[in-house]
């Protein structure tokens, strides 16, 4: 006859803890690939956002290119989003920095958009008023269009001609239906 051995049953925890390992693993592995869709979602988000805000710096830079009397731009014209000062404690977050803004229709997202010009003046009137601080460059001699890449802006290099070129600062802010926003400037150059 033969004689039982007792069983230890050791296979049954070992087989547990390896299934909870399992367990917890598959739950972080969720939650991992959770995050990465979420953060995903977010920078696609914001990639439409700023896509968005870049609507509002053409339509500014569209008004510098085409205004027609040059002499508008020696004061504010509001019904272009355009300001003819910029304090230099301004910033994006100060309220009257967004004083004569427009903001343009929603677009099929829902995102709306606003901007303003600045030009980078302490106050209205001629550039070269002696009483006058603005920000300038004066373009180098026979030059009529984009810079070639490397060619310098720099104000003491030296050959440079007489006729300054005025900074206009064109800023976007867009809110998206999410919540998000979304700011973005660009500096525009302009013969006076």
């Amino acid at each position: 006859m033969r004689q039982l051995h007792s069983q230890r049953g050791i296979a049954l925890p070992i087989m547990l803890i390896m299934l909870a390992v399992m367990m917890v693993s598959s739950i972080y592995l969720l939650k991992s690939s959770t995050s990465s869709t979420l953060t995903t979602s977010n920078l696609a988000y914001e990639a439409a956002l700023t896509k968005a805000a870049d609507a509002g710096l053409h339509a500014g830079f569209t008004y510098l290119r085409t205004v027609p009397n040059k002499n508008a731009l020696l004061t504010d014209q509001a019904a272009a989003g355009y300001v003819a000062t910029l304090p230099q404690n301004w910033t994006v977050s100060n309220p009257n920095f967004w004083i004569g803004a427009i903001t343009m229709p929603a677009d099929a997202d829902g995102n709306r958009v606003q901007y303003v010009i600045h030009r980078m003046c302490m106050l209205p009137g001629a550039y070269d008023d002696p009483t006058n601080r603005c920000q300038t460059t004066a373009p180098r001699p026979g030059t009529t269009g984009p810079r070639a890449l490397g060619e310098t802006l720099k104000i003491d290099a030296s050959n440079l001609a007489v006729a300054a070129q005025i900074h206009y600062v064109v800023t976007a802010r867009v809110s998206g239906p999410r919540g998000g926003n979304v700011m973005t400037q660009a500096v525009v150059m302009k013969g006076p």
